[in-house]
């Protein structure tokens, strides 16, 4: 068990450094290319910090636990609010009452009520992907022609915000290639060692591979998420904290789900049905003082979500 766990954990390490060198090996090769930093905003940089979640789930398909990754999309998602959320404001109030994010936050709850719907289906299979890929293309298709249409308005103005995340106009050829190869190499390594070690530990606590994916898995995927909000917290950039949730939390439920779902059948496990899945939807209407109330998200806040998501994991895991 104890070998079990520092594999994981090394997993989960790989995980996230793989996934860091490719979004920074991807935006810079696609901007060496030519390609407009406003679409690798939008899509390499979006898919790349979604990678290893994408990563963990396809794997566990592949490996006969496709549990695990509707745990993983179903437990992040509600980690990503109560958790991600939580933590930082007991560090410091987060003032999304100067926040404009009403538009995503509508888009994560059609989002979710889309894919509560299609588990009523009982297996997310290629049909479901379909339709979840489509939402998704949707949502991006809007967001590109929002985002053009606010960079024309604001010609002139420094643009300093458009520069996507890890982009480095001086970075070398030879580093680019280092870092697609150590994001393609540790992202399916990382994966592997995650799932199989985690199917361990679920069979030795005789819990199933979906508990320890809404669980162990979830809160793994989400310490990037977590640490992205802290920083933006205590650098009362609370847009980008707020943002990065509601960003995370669609392309789990629309990206990682779709694509996950092409690979290999999903069946939902009534559990889901009766419980998770609307203690997810749940979390999310918790937003909804922050994103049209005027709520800044205070101390007190933090200490709620905090604890609510403290008693979702007693709950899951007794």
């Amino acid at each position: 068990m104890v070998a079990a766990w520092g594999l994981l954990i090394l997993g989960l390490v790989i995980l996230l450094l793989a996934g860091d060198a490719l979004v920074k090996g991807a935006v810079n090769l696609s901007l060496r290319l030519g390609v407009p930093a406003l679409i690798v905003s939008l899509t390499i940089v979006a898919f790349g910090t979604s990678a290893p979640e994408l990563l963990i789930s396809i794997s566990a398909v592949l490996d006969g636990v496709p549990g695990m990754a509707l745990g993983n999309v179903v437990g992040s998602n509600t980690a990503n609010i109560l958790l991600v959320l939580g933590i930082p404001a007991l560090l410091a109030t987060m003032h999304t009452s100067e926040c404009q994010t009403s538009k995503t936050y509508n888009y994560m709850i059609a989002a979710s009520l889309l894919f509560i719907a299609l588990a009523y289906r009982g297996v997310f299979d290629w049909i479901a992907a379909l339709i979840l890929l489509a939402g998704l293309l949707l949502m991006l298709l809007d967001q590109f022609r929002e985002a053009r249409s606010h960079r024309n308005a604001c010609k002139g103005l420094p643009d300093d915000e458009d520069e996507p995340e890890g982009a480095d106009p001086d970075m070398p050829t030879w580093k680019i290639t280092i870092f697609l190869i150590l994001g393609m190499i540790g992202l399916p390594l990382g994966a592997e060692l995650l799932v199989s070690n985690a199917t361990i530990i679920a069979k030795a606590w005789n819990v199933s591979d979906t508990v320890i994916g809404l669980t162990v898995v979830a809160i793994g995927t989400s310490l990037p998420e977590l640490a992205t909000t802290v920083m933006a917290a205590l650098r009362r950039q609370a847009d980008v904290a707020l943002g990065n949730v509601i960003g995370s939390n669609m392309f789990n439920l629309l990206a990682i789900m779709g694509v996950a779902s092409l690979v290999g059948p999903i069946p939902v496990d009534p559990e889901f049905l009766r419980f998770d899945l609307w203690v997810m939807l749940g979390a999310s209407l918790l937003l909804i003082p922050f994103v049209f109330l005027g709520r800044d998200i205070t101390r007190v806040w933090g200490v709620i979500l905090s604890a609510l998501y403290a008693l979702y994991l007693i709950i899951v895991l007794v």
